[in-house]
């Protein structure tokens, strides 16, 4: 008798603490189940400012041909040599080598009758005058073919972690407004993305092959143009018809 009761009140015991247990998560399973019932709107924002380029990439290129391959593979490589010894006394600008290739020419019946080679050094930096003093002492070896403008990658930065305080305060003003809208009384996100982009603003006129002279004193016209740096923000929301 005595051990029928105690197992009794030892299973009660177990039954109330399964029950105390299991409370927090049906109170959960609740909520969730009363958050999923909730309407969810998508919305963007977006947060930009215009920024000057500060950075520009000159291309220098030599073409020959000769109708041996290995003659021009030879001059090509000599010019590189030369071209790439000279830019890289200058600590201003960054010097790489860029696209190479030998390729042949053929005549109506396929037999090769010459070899073409094209090489490329490619100049980057953020000092202008310097860029362009160098640009105009090597162009006698290998001229301009072209120059591209754009903002540094550490430019961009900063300026998206200055937009990101403003793109946040867009989607959630948008957020507020489109919850008015709909006659709810608040919201709470459910999930946001950030994205980063710049598109060229009035980029300067590309110019080519505009240096025909080593004389030193003479400087390749740089002007750059501006991008728009924008921070976007994309997600998605809960609409409440209550206070949270």
């Amino acid at each position: 008798m005595y051990l029928e009761r105690k197992q009794q009140w030892f299973l009660g015991v177990m039954a109330g603490i399964a029950m105390m247990m299991a409370s927090p998560i049906q109170a959960h399973e609740g909520h969730e189940h009363a958050r999923q019932k909730s309407p969810q709107a998508s919305l963007s924002a977006e947060a930009s400012k215009e920024v000057q380029q500060d950075t520009v990439s000159i291309t220098l290129v030599k073409e020959l041909s000769d109708p041996s391959q290995a003659e021009v593979v030879k001059a090509l490589g000599e010019a590189l040599d030369s071209v790439m010894s000279d830019a890289r006394a200058q600590a201003k600008v960054q010097a790489r080598s860029g696209n190479y290739r030998v390729w042949p020419h053929n005549d109506e019946k396929g037999t090769i009758t010459n070899w073409r080679g094209r090489a490329e050094i490619v100049l980057k930096s953020n000092d202008f005058a310097a860029a362009s003093e160098l640009a105009a002492k090597l162009s006698d070896r290998m001229p301009i073919a072209g120059m591209v403008f754009s903002v540094a990658p550490e430019t961009r930065s900063k300026h998206e972690q200055e937009l990101l305080a403003e793109a946040a305060k867009a989607f959630k003003d948008r957020a507020q407004a489109l919850t008015e809208a709909f006659g709810f009384e608040s919201y709470t996100i459910k999930s946001v993305d950030l994205g980063g982009m710049g598109v060229p603003y009035n980029p300067a006129p590309r110019m080519m092959a505009m240096v025909a002279s080593a004389d030193e004193s003479v400087r390749v016209p740089l002007e750059p143009g501006t991008e728009i740096v924008s921070v976007t923000m994309q997600g998605s929301i809960f609409l409440h018809s209550t206070k949270k």
